[in-house]
C-alpha cells in the first residue's frame, strides 16, 4: 500500500558526493564522465580505459566531474520479534509513499534496513527507478536476530554524504533516539515518523527532538492516512 503525501520540503543542503554520480548506488561514492588523460601514478586501476590503452599502447585514464547534489537517507526500522506485524505493515507503507513521493530525478534517495544484512539501495539521477525500491520495499522481512544498532552503524558509515534523514521507526526507545540524537549532533535536518500500535493521546517525550518537534510525528495504525495527511 502507499498513502498521498503532502507537498513535504525535506530538509538538507547540497554536499559534496567525491567524484558525481555513477558509483553512487554501489561504494557511496559517485562519478560522472568527464574526459580521458594520460595515467599519472596513483591513478586507481578501476579509471583506466583500456581501449584507449590498447590503442595507444601507454594506459590512459577516464577522468570524473566531482558534483554537489542532494541526498537523502530513509531509514526503515525492521525491528521486531513477530513475523509480521501491523505495526510494520504500517511502517512498510509509508517508506514506500515517500520513496514515490520524493522526487528523485535530481536527487539521490538510500533506503537503508537489514533484514539478512544491512542494506542501503539507492535511486535517482538514473541509478535507478523508483519501482525498483517498490519492490524491495515489498520483499522485506522483520528483523529479530540482529541488534538496532546494526542499522545505526549503515547508516552512520553515510552520514558525510546525506543531506537530510526520513526516519520511520517502529519504536522511541533509548536506542532509537541515540540514533537521532547522533545525526543530529551532525548537524543533519531529520523527520522521524513513529508507527504506533496504540491509541495513546500521551503526547510524545521529544528527546533528541527537542530543538524541533514539529518534525517528530506519531502515526497510528489505522488513522497513518490521516496523520500523514497532516505533515
Amino acid at each position: 500500500n502507499r498513502y498521498p503525501l503532502p507537498t513535504i520540503p525535506l530538509p538538507g543542503t547540497r554536499k559534496y558526493q567525491p567524484g558525481g554520480v555513477a558509483l553512487a548506488s554501489s561504494v557511496g561514492d559517485s562519478e560522472e564522465f568527464l574526459s580521458l588523460r594520460d595515467y599519472r601514478p596513483g591513478d586507481p586501476l578501476r579509471r583506466i580505459h583500456w581501449k584507449s590503452w590498447a590503442k595507444r599502447g601507454e594506459p590512459i585514464v577516464k577522468e570524473y566531474q566531482d558534483e554537489f547534489f542532494v541526498r537523502h537517507a530513509l531509514i526503515l526500522d525492521t525491528f521486531q520479534a513477530r513475523e509480521s506485524s501491523e505495526i510494520l505493515e504500517e511502517a512498510l507503507s509509508v517508506a514506500a509513499s515517500f520513496a514515490y513521493t520524493i522526487q528523485t530525478q535530481e536527487s539521490l534517495l538510500d533506503l537503508m534496513f537489514v533484514g539478512a544484512e544491512a542494506y542501503c539501495f539507492t535511486s535517482g539521477r538514473g541509478i535507478a527507478h523508483v519501482d525498483r525500491m517498490l519492490e524491495i520495499l515489498a520483499s522485506v522481512q522483520p528483523c529479530s536476530d540482529k541488534p538496532f544498532s546494526t542499522l545505526s552503524a549503515l547508516v552512520m558509515e553515510r552520514t558525510s554524504l546525506l543531506s537530510g534523514c526520513v526516519c520511520v521507526l517502529l519504536s522511541w526507545d533509548e536506542e532509537r533516539q541515540k540514533l537521532i540524537h547522533l545525526l543530529k549532533a551532525l548537524g543533519l535536518p531529520v523527520l522521524v515518523l513513529l508507527i504506533s500500535g496504540d491509541e495513546s493521546t500521551q503526547p510524545l517525550d521529544p528527546g533528541p527532538m527537542k530543538s524541533d518537534p514539529e518534525n517528530l510525528h506519531r502515526l497510528q495504525v489505522g488513522k497513518v492516512r490521516e496523520g500523514l495527511a497532516q505533515l
